[in-house]
Order: C-alpha cells, then sequence, then structure tokens
C-alpha cells in the first residue's frame, strides 16, 4: 500500500521439539511458542502434552500430511495478514520426514520470514553418537514401501561413498537390514539407534548383516535411526565407475564434471576418474 499503513507480515517459526526427553526443549522454542498467534502441530493430542508441561496456552491447530493442502492457503493468507504460527512435528526438527515443506515453500513465495528454532533431532543424534564417519553423510528418511523404488533406494545407499541416515519402524528393522545385506553392504560398519534420548537409549554397533540377523531373534521397540559406513573407494570396481561414467556422458555432461562425479559420487581416486570420463 503507498500510504505506508499497511501490515507486517508474521514469522512463521519452524520449531523443533523433544525426541524423547522433555528436557531438551529450549528456552526459546518455549517463549516461541507462548508469543505467536497459534501452533501448527503434527498431532494436537501429543504436542498438547508438551505444552501443558511448559505452562503454553497458545492455540493448537491440527497441520499434517492429510490436510495440509487444504490448510496452507488460508494459513499463508493468515501470516501475510501479520499473525505468526509455529510449526511443530510430533518430535524431534519439522520438516525430516515430517510434513511442513509445503508450509514453507507457500510462505517464502509470499515473503513471508521463515525462521528456524533449533533443537533437538534424531538424525543429527545419532549421527554424532555412532563413532563413523560422518564429515559427509546423506539423510534417505524411510526407504520407500513400493518395490521398485525401494530397490533403486537400496542400491544408492550401498552405493553412497560417505555415511547414510535412514529412519525405519522397528518392525521393518530386520527386513531392512536384510535387504541391505543382500544388496552388497552385508559388511558396512553399521549402527543402529534406538530411543534416543529416553530411558531404555540404545546404540547396537556391527556389521549390517550381523544387525540383521540380531534383530531378526531379537525386534527392537521405539523409534530407530540407522546409520550405516559408506562404501570404501576400494570396494568400487572400474566397470562400476566405467558404468556410471557412460550414464553421466549420455545425460549430457562434460568430461571434467563426469571426473568430478565419479570422485564426490563413489570415492574414485582422481586419475582413474579422469582417464574413465576422457574414454
Amino acid at each position: 500500500m503507498e500510504d505506508g499503513l499497511s501490515v507486517p507480515h508474521g514469522t512463521l517459526y519452524v520449531v523443533s521439539t523433544p525426541i524423547g526427553n522433555m528436557g531438551d526443549f529450549t528456552f526459546r522454542a518455549v517463549e516461541t511458542l507462548r508469543a505467536v498467534s497459534a501452533v501448527l502441530a503434527e498431532d494436537t493430542r501429543h504436542t498438547r502434552h508438551l505444552m501443558d508441561r511448559y505452562e503454553i496456552a497458545t492455540p493448537l491447530v491440527a497441520y499434517h500430511e492429510h490436510n495440509e493442502a487444504k490448510s496452507t492457503p488460508g494459513l499463508v493468507a493468515r501470516l501475510v495478514a501479520g499473525e505468526s504460527f509455529a510449526l511443530v512435528s510430533d518430535a524431534g526438527t519439522p520438516l525430516l520426514s515430517d510434513p511442513g515443506a509445503r508450509l514453507v515453500r507457500a510462505a517464502i513465495d509470499a515473503e513471508v520470514q521463515v525462521s528456524p528454532v533449533p533443537g533437538a533431532s534424531a538424525l543429527l543424534a545419532a549421527l554424532v553418537a555412532s563413532g563413523l564417519g560422518i564429515d559427509r553423510f546423506t539423510f534417505f528418511g524411510f526407504l520407500a514401501r513400493k518395490a521398485g523404488e525401494r530397490k533403486t533406494m537400496i542400491d544408492e545407499v550401498v552405493r553412497m561413498p560417505h555415511a547414510v541416515v535412514l529412519y525405519e519402524s522397528p518392525n521393518r528393522v530386520a527386513d531392512s537390514l536384510a535387504e541391505l545385506a543382500r544388496a552388497g553392504a552385508g559388511e558396512r560398519a553399521t549402527v543402529v539407534a534406538r530411543e534416543l534420548t529416553k530411558q531404555f537409549e540404545e546404540l547396537r554397533r556391527g556389521t549390517v548383516a550381523a544387525l540383521a540377523a540380531y534383530y531378526e531373534s531379537t525386534p527392537p521397540r521405539g523409534e530407530v535411526v540407522i546409520v550405516i559406513a559408506g562404501q570404501k573407494a576400494a570396494e568400487i570396481g572400474e566397470a562400476e565407475l566405467r558404468a556410471r561414467a557412460s550414464e553421466l556422458r549420455a545425460a549430457g555432461h562434460s568430461a571434467r564434471d563426469i571426473a568430478a562425479m565419479l570422485t564426490a559420487e563413489l570415492g574414485a581416486p582422481r586419475n582413474l576418474a579422469y582417464r574413465l570420463a576422457h574414454e
């Protein structure tokens, strides 16, 4: 508006909540939830327990995968009109295998400020306690359920030259590890992190194959994060590198890009990557 009386947009806060231990809720998160117009929660009943613990009386609004498409335009309109919201998931940091990406994108498109309020994350908690090399890692979330997509994801996990993080439901841990072992990751160092920050927290270490056998006879309980070490360069054959170089070449990449991608994706030695890229 040209009269200078336009209402400033509100802010969408993306707020991390505890993944188990209630003490992992930050002071800033509490203050934010108290200050906003409403808290957008994946499960209002679950979030109500957290808010009661910290004496937060802010109204709760359900926002989850089943209503996000319908709810997002109205919420963005309210943000544009000057209201502020806090987006939370049931546990941990929103958008990581949880709803919220649609709202964040829509808010950004409407020139609404999106502000993160960091805190607990099962992904990061498992990584830092894994003892594996985590200078680089790839987060896959949950493995796909459909056969074709699942095989593609598993093959990609097995090829990764750096650590991989997966979320998995407890009843599928043994089967998923067994599939990864059959795909070629059986001897890869792995950590299965269970019930992180809770009373029965457990980090069990071993190879993919050994942990698959263990959980087949001892099904886990609670929330599970799996961290798998990357493939060593020595495990990657020249034939696989050449095949990947051919794929990249067919996709229109330059020899220089192909060499760089073979090194980054598969850990190929630079001289070998350069030779294959120029074949």
